[in-house]
């Protein structure tokens, strides 16, 4: 086993608990959509929590990626450990808000939204600098994030990121939320 592929043994276990995560919770809403609807009582899905499920999903499968990325600099130490065991915890911490633990609570999981973009975007953005903090040490890697197109992307992407953290207005939040999920299958498909 090599260095990479026993540290990766931790962080692919904490973002594969972040994935669960979303689909549970988007499991959970639903149910409680079906249940309302069932009783004829009051509960929407809305349109932001989703579309904050599905870019956090896009942003974890862009960490997921960026690790196999940095393979060649892992080595195994209590350092490394406690850095990827901490930063993945950031992402499932991330990815557990997304969701309320128990959406029937919610008339509109929009206020929902509301009420935890900010905790959410701002931990995916502590993770970003920690990202681009660690490539900057590496010289392979920093070579690579010194390219025009990766600070261009990268400054797109936080731009959205504080725009989805301040926009007012459901109509606003969900054009900046589709820019963000198109911005990431635009890299995806690059």
């Amino acid at each position: 086993m090599t260095d990479f592929e026993f540290v990766f043994v931790l962080y692919s276990l904490l973002l594969g608990l972040s994935m669960v995560e979303l689909l549970g919770g988007l499991g959970r809403a639903l149910e409680a959509r079906f249940a309302a609807e069932a009783s004829r009582g009051q509960f929407a899905l809305g349109w932001l929590t989703p579309l904050l499920a599905i870019f956090v999903m896009l942003d974890l499968l862009s960490f997921w990626q960026a690790a196999w990325a940095v393979r060649a600099h892992v080595a195994v130490s209590g350092t490394t450990l406690m850095a990827v065991a901490a930063f993945a915890s950031l992402y499932y911490l991330a990815a557990r808000l997304v969701f309320p633990s128990r959406p029937e609570g919610f008339a509109n999981l929009d206020t929902h939204y509301f009420r935890v973009r900010r905790i959410v975007l701002g931990l995916l953005l502590v993770l970003l600098a920690a990202q681009f903090a660690f490539y900057l040490t590496q010289p392979a890697m920093a070579a690579v994030v010194a390219r025009p197109l990766v600070w261009g992307l990268t400054l797109v992407l936080t731009a959205l990121m504080l725009a989805a953290m301040w926009v007012r207005g459901v109509r606003a939040s969900i054009a900046v939320l589709a820019l963000l999920i198109a911005r990431y299958v635009a890299v995806y498909l690059l």
